[in-house]
């Protein structure tokens, strides 16, 4: 039980600071941390982050930091998406679409590292407001994204979704994060009702520890937040990335049986 805490801190930091990265580690960390089997550790992971994202989100929002128009149809957008990827997840051998995933991380890591929000200008108006006449297809296609993803892995899908809110629309890190995690919330509920099949086998006195650890951890996070320069935010949020890009694709090729 005591490793429910643990890896229940670690995913609530990550979301708390970040508004990302989450879900991707909840799924390893119930299946070899924890002992639970993939099929329930997938809406467990969900529901962790889910709690987690609200935890970090209600301090933030109550500092206007979330954009709410670009949320919601991020949000709008994910949600059908999200029952499409979790069709497409049996179609496919779970080892190559993890080797995929890996790659897709790798490459935004790679983006923020160099400073990739300056893509953004062709999304802004002269006032800095975001141009949805342009920007709208875009952001309608990287909320799907992040949906099939939700629906295929069982992720919140933050780590995709806050490189796209500032390379494809110019936010600002500390708003990014903070847009990422309603966005995130939105998905992992569509998300549990995707895998809804799968909830009845899991073990619920550990998701409380891990979901109550984690929630705990990420509004403290989230309140330490505001001490971050937003560069800093952003070089360490793409320094998370890319470690956990290494460690799903070292997954993939060592053990793939072991996630299904």
């Amino acid at each position: 039980m005591y490793l429910a805490v643990v890896f229940g801190a670690v995913i609530g930091l990550a979301l708390g600071l970040l508004g990302a990265g989450g879900s991707i580690l909840a799924v390893p960390a119930l299946v070899y941390g924890v002992g639970e089997p993939l099929q329930t550790a997938i809406p467990a992971s969900l529901a962790v982050v889910a709690l987690s994202s609200l935890g970090g989100l209600v301090p933030r929002e109550r500092r206007t930091a979330v954009r709410w128009p670009v949320a919601l149809v991020f949000g709008a957008a994910g949600t059908p998406a999200t029952f499409g990827g979790a069709a497409l997840g049996n179609l496919f051998p779970q080892r190559w679409l993890l080797i995929a995933f890996a790659a897709l991380m790798g490459v935004v890591a790679v983006r923020m590292l160099r400073g990739g929000e300056n893509h953004a200008d062709a999304c802004r108006t002269r006032e800095g407001r975001i141009d949805w006449r342009t920007c709208l297809p875009k952001s309608v296609l990287a909320g799907a994204a992040v949906g099939v993803l939700t629906g295929l892995f069982g992720v919140g899908g933050g780590f995709v979704i806050v490189p796209a809110l500032t390379l494809l629309l110019g936010l600002g890190a500390q708003q990014a994060v903070a847009t990422s995690l309603v966005v995130v919330l939105i998905n992992s509920v569509a998300g549990l009702v995707a895998h809804a099949d799968a909830a009845a086998g899991i073990d619920y006195p550990v998701l409380l520890v891990f979901a109550g650890t984690s929630l705990v951890v990420s509004v403290l996070a989230a309140r330490m937040s505001t001490r971050l320069n937003s560069s800093t935010v952003r070089r360490w949020f793409a320094y998370v990335v890319f470690a956990v890009a290494v460690l799903v694709a070292a997954a993939a090729v060592i053990d793939p049986s072991a996630l299904g």
